[in-house]
């Protein structure tokens, strides 16, 4: 494998760092990151999003700090390694179908985009097909909390549960929404568990308790 040496360094770095934002910068600087796979990443620098639900600024700042926030919570997850991964490549999808739509910036069906580009990118590293589909499967299925909760005709829990973990989407999703500059954690954890319960999933989690008992005792 080629990339052999790039592909440990970027999974170490996910897998081991407190912030992996950190490094991901400094490797977004390297020649390296410039080749396809790693130049999709890239690609999310270019891409705008909507002010108003992502005042952090383009794609790739909205996906280091959804990182960061994953970092926190890997252990969480029934597979850490997949679900880091997925929590770095969720949006790749977005440049692709970002377009401003009656003067509002959207991207419809970048979880489906993601999903396929997710497969790409990580093929392109590894023949571990297993664990490259449950990172697409995250991918693909990272938006649900959305659907379901808006009541959209993309809402698919029963696709979801039959490809992924619910609760491992589920907490992507959280680290997805919380990946935002003046993201609410509580609101955030209370359309969780809402949504865990649509699921008819577990909806008293440690990591949604964890995230009640640090809230300000005013709230």
């Amino acid at each position: 494998m080629l990339l052999k040496k790039e592909f440990e360094k970027l999974e170490a770095c996910l897998l081991r760092d407190e912030r992996p934002s950190v490094r991901l910068r400094t490797f977004a600087r390297e020649a390296w990151f410039q080749a396809f796979p790693f130049s999709l990443l890239l690609e999310e620098e270019k891409t705008e999003q909507s002010p108003v639900h992502h005042p952090e600024g383009n794609v790739w700042e909205h996906t280091l700090l959804v990182v960061d926030e994953a970092a926190k919570r890997k252990n969480y997850s029934t597979d850490p390694r997949a679900f880091m991964w997925a929590a770095l490549l969720h949006d790749l999808g977005k440049p692709e179908t970002t377009k401003v739509r009656k003067g509002k910036i959207t991207a419809y069906e970048h979880d489906v985009k993601g999903a396929e580009l997710s497969r790409a990118f990580l093929s392109a590293l590894t023949d571990e097909t297993n664990f490259t589909d449950a990172v697409a499967w995250l991918v693909r299925y990272h938006m649900q909390i959305l659907y379901v909760s808006k009541g959209l005709s993309f809402a698919d829990i029963p696709g979801m549960k039959q490809h992924t973990n619910a609760e491992d989407a589920a907490l992507l999703s959280f680290c997805d929404r919380l990946g935002r500059a003046g993201a609410n954690p509580d609101a955030e954890r209370r359309t969780v568990a809402a949504f865990l319960q649509r699921c008819h999933e577990n909806a008293d989690l440690p990591w949604l308790r964890e995230i009640q008992r640090k809230l300000p005792a005013s709230e």
